[in-house]
């Protein structure tokens, strides 16, 4: 395996292996099960894998949340290795935002300006369109990995990559889960040992809506009530649960097509985002169950 700190690096890295077939998994390292789920299945698919690692601080809202981000890039080294990855592209912030740098990419409509963007503010957005741009052109993969976890940013990069016709295909990977349902996250390392017991209330919560949506209800005030109901009792405070079209992000009243039911809590200090999909073509009553694998 080959770490490189450099796009010059990089490119020289992969430029003898295009023809097989490059799949890219970005990470702001701290790496988990999930991440490492998305460089088996990128392994599956193709030749050469390419992970990277940059906390990048444009889609930081609150300077005390990018301090307080782990960062643990030899470990996290030493476990893409054995998931099967070629190259780990490790770059300053310097290298992704050099002097006089002055590009920014961003999505508008619905797709920034609601769940995290009403939230965390249209820049989040721009700052993860940015970077994530910024590194599908360095890579130049065939392929390039995403968990369903962080739903509103796949959506968000799928429409970056068909306006601006960057040659890639976006794949999106069910949530990897613990046992007790909690969505993995690099941010549960800051659980202490309580919270992390008081935190599988957001998966909990969220079978709850399920088991209702496939009993027949569609209206999506009664569904979020649920989940909101079950969070609250738990003690869990809630910046929002929402039920949103799963392609467009606009609001529902009434769930006709696939929609998608997020949240988005803090356990302590520590902000939490889950989601699952909605779907009255199918029964997702065990789209948790499934995604733990």
């Amino acid at each position: 395996m080959r770490i490189v700190r450099t796009v010059d690096e990089l490119r020289a890295a992969l430029a003898p292996h295009r023809s097989g077939g490059i799949g890219f998994v970005p990470t702001m390292g701290a790496l988990h099960e999930g991440h490492l789920s998305l460089l088996r299945a990128a392994a599956a698919d193709n030749a050469t894998v390419v992970l990277s690692i940059f906390v990048n601080p444009t889609q930081f809202g609150e300077a005390a949340d990018l301090e307080a981000y782990p960062r643990t890039e030899e470990a996290d080294i030493e476990l893409a290795e054995h998931a099967g990855t070629h190259v780990v592209f490790a770059p300053s912030a310097s290298e992704m935002y050099p002097a006089g740098f002055a590009t920014t990419v961003s999505v508008g409509g619905a797709l920034t300006g609601t769940l995290e963007g009403a939230v965390r503010g249209r820049s989040h957005f721009d700052g993860v369109a940015t970077v994530v741009a910024k590194l599908l052109l360095a890579v130049q993969p065939d392929r390039a990995y995403f968990g369903a976890k962080d739903a509103q940013q796949v959506v968000v990069v799928r429409r970056m990559v068909t306006d601006l016709r960057i040659p890639v295909e976006i794949v999106t990977r069910p949530t990897s889960r613990d046992a007790d349902g909690l969505a993995r996250s690099s941010r549960n390392a800051r659980l202490s040992a309580e919270e992390r017991t008081l935190a599988a209330v957001i998966p909990r919560s969220l079978r709850v809506a399920q088991d209702a949506f496939a009993s027949g209800i569609r209206d999506t005030s009664r569904l979020t009530a649920l989940v909101q109901e079950g969070l609250s009792e738990a003690g869990v405070d809630q910046e929002y649960v929402e039920i949103v079209d799963a392609d467009s992000l606009e609001s529902l009243t009434v769930i006709a097509r696939p929609a998608l039911l997020a949240l988005a809590v803090r356990v302590g200090e520590v902000r939490l985002i889950d989601n699952v999909v909605l779907d009255p073509r199918s029964d997702d009553r065990i789209i948790l169950e499934r995604s733990r694998a």
